[in-house]
């Protein structure tokens, strides 16, 4: 349809013949667009102008004469700076829901000093431990198994 109504543009298609051409343009939007899209074409490809002489400078004035328009421009804030954010706050109140919830589960005792739990190491113990296994050390080839001792640090001390 649209090789018939090209050829009836450039007078190659009998005029008398093309009834059915002119009535599908009638009916139909998107043939009509076409229609006035060859025409658009055929006139840029001759070099004629569809504007009027003169539309330049009319439409030159007429954006001179409009006023001016002074508005800020829109803050684009960094993505990573809301998000790091939003995280930080998130991990804050993780925290402190996971601190509730042990306060919660924990005897109604002292709540303010928590026990922890030591594990201390006497030198005796580690002492009868090095004894014990002595034949451990010497046996796999550890050839410093006699040499070593305990050391105990004391916070008085340097």
């Amino acid at each position: 349809m649209k090789d018939q109504m090209s050829a009836l543009m450039d007078n190659e298609f009998d005029a008398d013949g093309a009834e059915h051409l002119y009535l599908a343009l009638k009916s139909d939007k998107q043939l009509a667009e076409c229609w006035s899209s060859y025409h658009l074409i055929g006139d840029a490809m001759r070099g004629e102008s569809p504007l009027r002489p003169g539309f330049s400078e009319r439409l030159m004035q007429r954006l001179e004469a409009e006023p001016t328009v002074l508005a800020p421009r829109p803050r684009k804030h960094a993505p990573s700076f809301w998000m790091s954010a939003v995280a930080s706050v998130a991990a804050v109140m993780f925290v402190g829901w996971m601190a509730l919830q042990q306060q919660a589960r924990a005897p109604s005792g002292d709540v303010s000093s928590p026990t922890l739990a030591q594990n201390i190491v006497s030198p005796a113990s580690v002492n009868s431990y090095l004894l014990a296994h002595h034949a451990t050390f010497s046996g796999s080839g550890m050839q410093s198994g006699d040499y070593i001792r305990p050391v105990a640090l004391n916070e008085g001390s340097n």
